[in-house]
């Protein structure tokens, strides 16, 4: 099976991700999708009056949002018309629920729902984009997190611990979910990926991609496994030869 070559929020650790010149670069390398992040600020919350909300932007989290010139999905989506990204495709991985009206209504605005994908780790968007546009591809984001536990070097023990549990329950968890969810692929955080949750994938027809890679081991040994995309900081490694020396 052909590894999908996924570039997480483009070459994230070659140009800082997020943003179109990233995006360029990870088409550059060679990739064969593009994820990157979606979500709305503090000043753009879905309860206020449409006219008043801020755009959504491409950003990790509000921290990444302010730190960065912030990319709108707006202009994201307009630089995916255009050489050099005018055919690779992409994935919208959203991070805040409530406005996929406005998402669905930019990727049908710039033409761009045959090459679009959403995962997320809410089922209330899962649901939501199902109904507005059958045509998007959704993705199932698996575990919930939302803050990488794995930086506090004192939380790493009961981090270790929580994911060892969920390695086994997790094959059965999205066996159970799957038909009613209807998705069409699981993103799975590379921690959690066992060869069961492999098989429960491939036995529901939808296809895992594994979440973040940047080790020319870990991708070789997903690949072996059977996952259908790697998603990486540094989609050099992604390569059938890997990085050039």
């Amino acid at each position: 099976m052909t590894l999908t070559r996924i570039g997480h929020k483009g070459a994230d650790a070659l140009v800082p991700g997020n943003t179109v010149a990233s995006f360029v670069k990870a088409v550059e390398v060679g990739v064969d999708l593009i994820e990157f992040d979606v979500l709305w600020l503090d000043d753009g919350r879905p309860e206020s009056p449409t006219d008043e909300r801020s755009p959504l932007v491409v950003a990790h989290d509000w921290q990444a949002a302010a730190a960065n010139p912030r990319l709108t999905l707006d202009d994201a989506l307009a630089a995916f018309t255009r050489a050099p990204l005018e055919k690779v495709a992409i994935n919208l991985d959203v991070k805040l629920p409530g406005r996929e009206d406005e998402l669905v209504e930019a990727v049908r605005r710039h033409g761009l729902l045959d090459r679009t994908t959403v995962s997320t780790m809410e089922l209330s968007t899962i649901g939501r984009i199902g109904e507005l546009e059958p045509a998007i591809e959704r993705g199932w984001t698996v575990p919930r997190v939302t803050r990488d536990w794995t930086a506090k070097p004192w939380l790493r023990p009961a981090v270790l611990a929580g994911v060892t549990a969920m390695r086994r329950r997790l094959p059965g968890d999205v066996g159970r979910r799957l038909p009613e969810l209807g998705v069409q692929s699981v993103w799975a955080f590379q921690g959690v990926v066992t060869p069961r949750l492999v098989e429960t994938t491939s036995a529901a027809g939808v296809a895992l991609n594994v979440w973040t890679v940047d080790t020319a081991e870990g991708i070789a040994r997903f690949r072996e496994m059977g996952v259908s995309g790697v998603c990486s900081n540094d989609p050099r490694l992604l390569q059938p030869g890997g990085p050039p020396a």
